[in-house]
C-alpha cells in the first residue's frame, strides 16, 4: 500500500462518501476549520477507512483500538515522521469522537489510542541584520516602479512588521488596513478575528503599493489588498515565491518561505522585550504553549552567542 490509498480505496470512499460529506459539513459549519484543514483532516479520515477496508472491515461501527494501533503502526515502520501520526492519530480522534456523537457508532473506539507527541522543533528565523538586509533589497528593488516590486516590498514589509501567516495576508481587503492607526484586522484560525499592529516603514511600503495598484486592477480585483501581475488577488503561491527569490540574493541567509518571516517577527519581538502573552496574541495562537518555541530560539541563539565569546564557554 504505497500511498493508502490504493486497492480497496475508489470503493471504500464512495461507500462513505455521505457520511465524508457530513463530516466536511460538520468541520466547516459547526467547527469553522479552514479549507486547507478540512481536506488535511478528510484525508487521513480516507486513509483510515481505506487502510481498514483492506483488512476486512467495511464499517466505521467495526473499528476497534487494535485496529487504530494498527493504522499507526504500519505508518511509523514505513519511516512516517512523528508529527505526522500524531496529526493523523488526532484526525482520527476527532472523526470518531463526531460519528459517536451524531449516533453514527454506538462507541468511540480511540479514547485510549496513544500517538507519539510532537517533537518541538525550533524554527528557522533570520537573524536581525538579515532581516533588514532582506527589505532593504526589497525597496531598493521596488525603485523601478515595478508594481509587482512594489507590491512585493509591501508584501514583505508588511510579514515581518505583523507576523501575520501568508494565508491571512493573501486573504487582506484594503479596508482591513487602518493606515493612521498602523493596525490590520485579520481573521486568523478559526475565523477568529484580532488586530495586529505595524510599525511605520510597513506602513510606507503599504501606502506606495496603494498608489500603484490601479495599475494591476482588473474585473475580478475587488476590495483584494495586494493583487497578482493579472490582477486577481495575490496567492500563497505568488507570496511564497517572491520571499524565496528576494532571500536568494541573500548567500548567508536561510531559505524561508513567509512562515519563516513570521519566525523572525516573533523571536525578534521576543529577543527587543516583548511580553509572551503580548506575542501570543499578535500571532493569534490560541495556546500560550504554541508560542513558547520562540523563547527556545531566543535562549538557543544566546547560548550560541555566548560560547562564541566568552574564552571558558
Amino acid at each position: 500500500m504505497a500511498n493508502g490509498e490504493a486497492g480497496a480505496g475508489p470503493d471504500v470512499l464512495e461507500r462513505h462518501a455521505e457520511l465524508l460529506h457530513a463530516y466536511s459539513r460538520h468541520l466547516g459549519a459547526e467547527r469553522g476549520r479552514s479549507v486547507h484543514t478540512r481536506r488535511a483532516y478528510l484525508g487521513d479520515v480516507r486513509h483510515l477507512l481505506t487502510f481498514a477496508a483492506e483488512r476486512g472491515i467495511h464499517e466505521v461501527a467495526d473499528l476497534r483500538i487494535g485496529d487504530l494501533r494498527s493504522w499507526l503502526g504500519v505508518q511509523a515502520d514505513a519511516g512516517a515522521a512523528r508529527a505526522t501520526i500524531a496529526r493523523r492519530a488526532a484526525s482520527a480522534r476527532t472523526f470518531l469522537k463526531w460519528a459517536e456523537h451524531t449516533g453514527r457508532i454506538p462507541t468511540d473506539p480511540s479514547l485510549r489510542l496513544v500517538a507519539p507527541k510532537r517533537r518541538a522543533t525550533l524554527p528557522g528565523v533570520l537573524r536581525q541584520a538579515e532581516a533588514i538586509e532582506l527589505l532593504d533589497l526589497a525597496a531598493t528593488r521596488a525603485d523601478d516602479e515595478d508594481p509587482i516590486h512594489v507590491r512585493d516590498r509591501a508584501v514583505l514589509e508588511l510579514l515581518y512588521a505583523s507576523g501575520i501567516r501568508v494565508g491571512e495576508l493573501a486573504a487582506l481587503d484594503i479596508d482591513d488596513l487602518d493606515l493612521a492607526q498602523g493596525v490590520v484586522r485579520v481573521m486568523g484560525k478559526g475565523a477568529k478575528e484580532r488586530i495586529v499592529p505595524f510599525g511605520a516603514p510597513a506602513g510606507r511600503a503599504v501606502e506606495a503599493w496603494l498608489a500603484v495598484r490601479s495599475r494591476l486592477v482588473g474585473q475580478h480585483s475587488g476590495a483584494a489588498l495586494f493583487l497578482g501581475r493579472r490582477g486577481r488577488r495575490v496567492d500563497a503561491r505568488q507570496v511564497r515565491s517572491a520571499v524565496h527569490e528576494l532571500l536568494s540574493h541573500l548567500p548567508d541567509a536561510p531559505d524561508l518561505g513567509p512562515h519563516g518571516l513570521r519566525h523572525s517577527a516573533a523571536t525578534h519581538l521576543l529577543e527587543g522585550g516583548a511580553d509572551l502573552r503580548m506575542v501570543q496574541e499578535i500571532l493569534g495562537h490560541a495556546s500560550l504553549a504554541t508560542t513558547q518555541i520562540y523563547t527556545h530560539v531566543s535562549v538557543d541563539r544566546l547560548r550560541r552567542s555566548y560560547e562564541q565569546a566568552h574564552p571558558r564557554a
